[in-house]
């Protein structure tokens, strides 16, 4: 899976990772539905931890489409409701 971590470039992330992502997407969903913008924030910055840590960084020229968004940590309430629209930021994995 490729994920694009705005304003910093895309990494490709394992489905172990990519299970990780959608676990931390959807208490980020709870913290934005609880109007807790300081621990989506906290949630954002894991997300984006977890795919600088654990992904591998692709080229800057690489245009491969981004299957997944991580928000900048500073995003605010009404930013997030617009990007979370729909199934959250991370896609859910197909079952095994």
């Amino acid at each position: 899976m490729i994920v694009r971590v705005m304003g910093e470039g895309q990494w490709e992330v394992d489905e172990e990772v990519a299970k990780g992502l959608n676990d931390l997407d959807e208490q980020a969903v709870q913290a934005l539905e609880a109007g807790d913008g300081d621990r989506l924030g906290q949630l954002l910055g894991r997300m984006a931890e977890a795919v600088r840590t654990n992904g591998t960084r692709l080229p800057d020229e690489d245009l491969s489409p981004s299957e997944a968004i991580v928000p900048p940590p500073d995003l605010t309430l009404e930013e997030a409701r617009e990007l979370f629209e729909g199934e959250g930021l991370i896609p859910d994995l197909p079952a095994a």
